[in-house]
């Protein structure tokens, strides 16, 4: 027999959570009861964009002046996870209506963005919108929905609300065609400064770059401190380096996905 949830323990979910979906059908925000996220000390070889972001977000739940950030640049370099454990780590000090709720908003849902700021404006709760790995693809007009929303618009973005988006784009337009509009236009410049006036509605832009060595080491012992791994050191980053030059890469999603490999090696159970 089919069982569904009570509507009871849906409203306690509701009331308690701090961090949403929204559902763009039917136009409701699913409250989030564990957000999937690492503790912001594990987050390594990002402290200058953690600074930064830990401050706006600091100032926007306390009803201050606060700008719209981009996080943009290399895969895997924690730029999602920061947001989110900066989202904790400000909410860890805060009780009741004072605390940041946060919604993720999916990519494909953009276009739905005014109807979500209508709901939340006479709210008075502050809340911190999110989208993780946001581009726009030729053709692609629901950038026109975000760029209203956040500055533009006769209503504008309404004051308890903040966004912040990741993409490996600093323009979130593809290079190749933005190029193309250069190459074909009569005036190149204004051919593209619709699309690019979009990441101008950013007030922060925080750049993520491949992590050097030392920085991808240190993202492996934070990890195995952490969760307790019992291996010799040189013996970890012996294996930490061949891991990660298997993959070509060193981020911080390689360094997660290898901790979690030596884990079960170890037979030791993490998360």
């Amino acid at each position: 027999m089919k069982t569904t949830e009570k509507p009871s323990r849906r409203r306690n979910a509701a009331a308690t959570a701090d961090a949403f979906v929204w559902e763009a059908t039917p136009g409701k925000l699913h409250p989030v009861r564990k957000v999937a996220r690492l503790p912001l000390e594990l987050l390594k070889g990002v402290d200058a964009a953690r600074d930064t972001l830990m401050e706006n977000t600091r100032r926007f739940a306390s009803g201050l002046p606060a700008n719209n950030a981009l996080l943009w640049g290399a895969r895997g370099m924690g730029k999602s996870s920061l947001v989110k454990a900066i989202h904790a780590e400000v909410n860890a000090a805060r009780k009741g209506a004072g605390r940041l709720m946060l919604i993720e908003i999916h990519r494909e849902d953009i276009a739905t963005l005014p109807l979500l700021l209508r709901k939340l404006r006479d709210d008075k709760r502050r809340f911190l919108l999110f989208c993780d790995d946001l581009s726009f693809d030729k053709d692609d007009t629901s950038y026109k929905s975000l760029k209203a929303a956040l500055e533009g618009g006769i209503e504008g973005r309404p004051a308890n609300v903040l966004f912040y988006a990741t993409s490996n784009r600093r323009h979130l337009m593809p290079r190749e065609m933005m190029d193309n509009e250069r190459s074909t236009a009569i005036n190149p410049h204004e051919a593209i400064e619709e699309k690019i006036s979009l990441s101008d509605r950013f007030g922060l832009w925080l750049g993520f770059h491949n992590g050097s060595q030392d920085e991808y080491l240190a993202m492996i012992d934070g990890y195995a401190a952490h969760f307790g791994l019992a291996i010799d050191a040189d013996e970890l980053h012996r294996k930490a380096l061949a891991w990660s030059a298997g993959r070509g890469a060193r981020s911080g999603r390689v360094a997660w996905q290898f901790i979690q490999d030596l884990a079960g090696e170890l037979g030791k159970k993490i998360g």
